[in-house]
């Protein structure tokens, strides 16, 4: 059996394999009720404020985007400057390890195919590992 990925067209998008908008924001979903409910997560849910709902839509913004779909992020703040609005949180390899674990159980619950997880947790390490900004 192949994969969905090998099979789609080279100008295929990552946010079209994830499934447009909709893919998008049951994997945020996803992502923010591990977070809450998983207490293996609690480093990196204990740097967000008390409720998801506005971390849920700004990262579902973001994330259309940074997956090759509509700026949304950029049409209400201009360029994210990721790693500036998160020098206030202490971010070390332990919190970049429990956002990557996070986020991939969320793709995988939501059923995205192996490659494209491999592929998209490629691309999240390398994003979240720029972001620390503490020893460790």
């Amino acid at each position: 059996m192949t994969d969905p990925i090998d099979e789609a067209p080279a100008q295929t998008t990552a946010f079209e394999l994830v499934g447009g908008e909709t893919g998008v924001r049951e994997l945020i979903d996803r992502f923010y009720d591990l977070m809450d409910l998983e207490p293996e997560f609690a480093g990196i849910r204990a740097l967000h404020p008390p409720t998801l709902e506005g971390s849920r839509d700004k990262f579902f913004w973001f994330l259309c985007g940074w997956l090759g779909g509509p700026d949304h992020y950029i049409s209400r703040f201009g360029h994210p400057r990721l790693r500036a609005r998160h020098l206030p949180f202490a971010i070390a390899s332990d919190e970049r390890d429990q956002w990557l674990r996070c986020m991939a159980a969320a793709m995988e619950d939501i059923g995205l195919p192996e490659a494209l997880r491999e592929r998209l947790l490629h691309s999240f390490f390398e994003t979240a590992d720029w972001m620390r900004n503490r020893p460790g």
